[in-house]
């Protein structure tokens, strides 16, 4: 299968809303989001609107999309946090790291190789900007998300905590220069 992977644009908002809604329909999507499909279609079009602004540009959050013949398929976050900032669980941070949130691939899609050619943007995006770790929280019974992450260089660090939607572990990636896509 032939994909592209980019970097959202501003102008995709409609877009982005629609694959997220489709995302937080997804049968694993109570033990994936943190979100609900309720919580998220309640949001008037300027909260789209901003966060594919947010995510377009800039270097505190990216969203990255996998299209095919103008078709969303998958996507992916990066949340930038730096030392001393305060996460979205709450939690300190003690080095800059890039924090991995909102992957979903269509079921149809699943298998084909996006998760592989989402991460490595993410990876190449978190490099370019200085940062050399990406972290990720998924829920503690969410096998087959984990097995996902273990296949693209994730590892548990052993820390884990009872989030919104659970139990969560907490996985990382140390990345190096050899992990560029874009050099």
């Amino acid at each position: 299968m032939s994909f592209t992977i980019r970097r959202v644009r501003a102008d995709e908002w409609q877009r982005v809303r629609d694959l997220r809604l489709d995302a937080v329909r997804d049968p694993a999507a109570p033990i994936a989001f943190l979100h609900s499909y309720d919580k998220e279609s309640a949001h008037e079009d300027a909260f789209w609107q901003a966060r594919a602004e947010g995510a377009a540009a800039g270097d505190a959050v990216a969203q990255f999309i996998a299209e095919t013949d103008d078709e969303w398929i998958g996507t992916l976050t990066v949340i930038r946090w730096a030392a001393g900032s305060t996460d979205h669980q709450g939690r300190t941070v003690t080095t800059p790291r890039g924090d991995v949130v909102g992957v979903f691939v269509r079921p149809a899609n699943r298998g084909d190789g996006l998760i592989d050619a989402l991460f490595a943007a993410a990876a190449d995006w978190v490099l370019a900007l200085g940062d050399s770790r990406l972290t990720l929280d998924v829920h503690a019974n969410n096998a087959r998300a984990q097995a996902a992450y273990r296949r693209v260089g994730f590892a548990e660090t052993g820390e884990s905590f009872t989030g919104s939607i659970g139990p969560e572990i907490v996985m990382e990636r140390t990345l190096d220069a050899n992990d560029r896509v874009l050099k």
